[in-house]
């Protein structure tokens, strides 16, 4: 087999900055939009295209699917090709399938576009790959929560921003604003990404996907936090796909722009997680896990009061965004710090596990709404998170028990 070895000389010492920080953060915050701004149209979506309620959760599990894909066959490429041309390729191509998916008539063709929106929203593992090996040791963690704050607030603000677009120009108008912004982030990478590209390894394309699988043989902090990941994330994609179901029927009946300001609830929460690196730094990585997963299961008692409580609601999605985010960014730093010379490999294997629990998850909660109602997918959430804790437990028990 081919030595995995960088074919290029190491970069000299850290060198994320302030500014490049800032352009990684904004890169995630657009990627990620791109596979959540849908989640508050989905309704207006099944009315469009007149396909049945039930059926619209699907959209997201076509977006999902095609992200696992990309995580499998490009993000992997981070340690082989020129990173900041590969991520000026996946904007473009973005641009591309989302015109595609604006512009749909048919059913079929908008998921075979959202499968290709979610292939390239991958760039999110490139850049957050890209900024763990950029800065130094001592501080992977901390960058790697500041990066992930702009996908927290990517994610919380498409759906409040999608929201409000849908209301004015109709749900077609997202997609056609985020392929300009797409167009508009590939010319800001283009002239102002990092100048300087690190270590590649020299080895075929199919020998790097085969270390790729490797890696959840060999690495089992990949294989712990890889299923903490679906099961965070499968709740997560319980409530926010099946959110906008109770929130716009009757008596509620809010709008596009009222269900999607939910998103803006979630803001505080989720970027107070982002300190969960510097945690993880200092190695409180599994306190820091236990106690959100523990808030996570708790998070649901609230929101099941969603059709008679907004407040009650508000307090669960804080609370639940809180706690997914912090066990995504100490999940992140505890696996890039075991193998620093795969980054991208890591990450991209890692979120195959969290694309598999998010497409679980947003077709679960749209069948489980339509045949019992708002309790039951609360129900559903809840179990799947204290499965987590569950796990969590049991994984630490197993690293206690270990001689050494």
């Amino acid at each position: 087999m081919p030595s995995l070895l960088p074919a290029t000389s190491p970069a000299t010492g850290p060198v994320l900055n302030r500014s490049l920080t800032l352009l990684f953060s904004i890169t995630c915050a657009l990627a990620v939009a791109n596979v959540y701004f849908v989640q508050p149209l989905l309704d207006a979506i099944a009315q469009s295209l007149q396909i049945a309620p039930g059926l619209a959760g699907f959209v997201v599990s076509a977006t999902q699917a095609g992200y696992a894909v990309g995580l499998v066959f490009i993000v992997a490429l981070g340690d082989l090709v020129n990173r900041k041309k590969l991520m000026v390729c996946q904007t473009l191509l973005s641009a591309v399938a989302l015109v595609v998916a604006g512009s749909a008539g048919q059913w079929p063709l908008l998921l075979g576009a959202m499968v290709t929106v979610g292939m390239m929203a991958v760039l999110v593992q490139i850049v957050i790959a890209y900024a763990a090996a950029l800065a130094s040791p001592q501080q992977r963690g901390q960058a790697v929560g500041t990066v992930t704050s702009g996908v927290v607030l990517g994610i919380l603000l498409a759906r409040a921003v999608s929201g409000i677009i849908a209301d004015l120009a109709g749900w077609r108008a997202v997609f056609f604003v985020s392929a300009g912004l797409m167009v508009l982030l590939a010319w800001v990478l283009a002239r102002n990404g990092p100048s300087r590209d690190l270590p590649r390894l020299a080895v075929s394309y199919p020998a790097l996907l085969g270390s790729l699988f490797e890696l959840f043989v060999t690495e089992r902090t990949l294989r712990v936090r890889g299923v903490l990941a679906a099961l965070i994330f499968a709740a997560f994609s319980v409530l926010w796909t099946s959110m906008v179901l109770p929130l716009s029927a009757p008596p509620l009946s809010l709008s596009h722009t009222q269900v999607g300001l939910f998103g803006l609830a979630g803001v505080a929460g989720a970027l107070a997680a982002s300190k969960a690196g510097r945690w993880a730094d200092r190695g409180w990585g599994s306190r820091t896990t236990g106690i959100a997963l523990a808030l996570l299961t708790l998070s649901w008692w609230p929101t099941a009061y969603a059709e008679t409580s907004l407040l009650a609601l508000i307090v669960g999605v804080i609370v639940l965004d809180f706690a997914v985010q912090a066990v995504h960014v100490t999940n992140q730093s505890l696996i890039l710090a075991a193998r620093p010379d795969a980054q991208s490999r890591l990450v991209g294997a890692y979120m195959c596990f969290y694309s598999v629990g998010s497409a679980v998850g947003a077709a679960a909660a749209t069948q489980v709404y339509a045949l019992w109602g708002w309790i039951a997918v609360c129900l559903l959430g809840a179990l799947i998170s204290a499965a987590a804790v569950v796990y969590w437990v049991w994984a630490d028990l197993m690293v206690a028990r270990e001689p050494g």
